[in-house]
């Protein structure tokens, strides 16, 4: 599992969940929207209706996390094995224990998506993220130990994909506080889409080189261009964000100028669940409506 598979598939699913980030998060611009209760255009009540209010992001995590653990077994011949039949028992598989450790924390954020979305009366966005921080709060710790035994080019490599998941980790941890802030979810996309190019780099680098010749480890040219690559990471994905969000904004203008209203009015009642004052308000409201509707009669007379 560490080899080219094991950093591209995963690389691939975290580039394509920011890039699908990108999109709701410019639409969420463009229309003034929330990004926790955005507003949704009205589902026609039949019996498919309960298949509209599934966490499809929930469910993907589970299915993409239970894929790649299944692959990680079957990968090894002899199954995942904890520990050698010698004496004295050596741990076994160590990299590959921690690859499996990474993608059941994928399953455990697609349960608490699902929970929260689903099971549970209302929803509780601080369990989401809260999950999403301890995830990736494990997955900081397993990658430093993960180059403990790491040189030269895959050292680096690992270093700064390192880099990525520690700046992740500071935005989520600040989301807890803050979780409807623009400016936070653009940077975390940001960051799913450099982990996500930069891990399928990695398999390139490491294990299918594209010149056809490996990387030398004791060349510090080639460990120089490592960080370069990487920096030209961050500016393509960086402007595949304005991209996006240019393409998002002269859509949405051009071709379907109605929305914006439409959207702007309906944010007023999905930015926020409703709280005991909106309950109150609405009482009252009908209360009036009823004295009007008691006074009519008598006026007529």
């Amino acid at each position: 599992m560490g080899k080219f598979n094991g950093h591209f598939y995963p690389g691939l699913y975290l580039f394509s969940y920011g890039l699908y980030q990108t999109i709701v998060i410019s639409k969420a611009i463009i229309f003034n929207n929330s990004l926790l209760y955005p507003s949704c255009p009205p589902r026609n009540k039949g019996r498919w209706a309960t298949l509209w209010k599934i966490s499809y992001g929930g469910l993907l995590k589970m299915v993409t996390g239970s894929i790649l653990t299944a692959y990680v077994v079957i990968c090894l011949d002899d199954g995942m094995v904890l520990m050698s039949k010698q004496v004295p028992p050596r741990f076994m598989y160590p990299k590959e224990w921690q690859h499996l450790t990474m993608f059941i924390l994928l399953i455990l954020i697609g349960c608490a998506d699902i929970t929260s979305k689903n099971l549970l009366p209302q929803r509780c966005v601080v369990l989401e993220k809260s999950t999403l921080v301890l995830t990736f709060y494990v997955l900081l710790l397993l990658l430093v130990s993960h180059i403990q035994a790491s040189v030269g080019v895959e050292l680096q490599v690992h270093s700064l994909l390192i880099l990525v998941v520690f700046l992740l980790v500071l935005v989520l941890t600040a989301e807890l506080w803050v979780p409807d802030m623009f400016h936070l979810w653009l940077i975390e996309t940001f960051l799913f889409l450099m982990m996500g190019s930069w891990l399928m780099h990695t398999g390139f680098i490491l294990y299918r080189p594209v010149t056809g010749y490996t990387w030398q480890d004791d060349d510090m040219s080639d460990i120089v261009f490592v960080t370069t690559f990487f920096c030209w990471h961050m500016m393509i994905n960086a402007s595949c964000q304005l991209v996006i969000y240019g393409f998002s904004s002269f859509w949405y203008h051009c071709f379907c100028p109605g929305l914006k209203l439409t959207g702007s009015k309906e944010t007023q009642y999905h930015a926020s669940p409703p709280g005991p004052l909106y309950k109150l308000l609405q009482e009252l409201e009908q209360s009036e409506k009823d004295d009007q509707a008691l006074l009519l009669p008598t006026s007529s007379l």
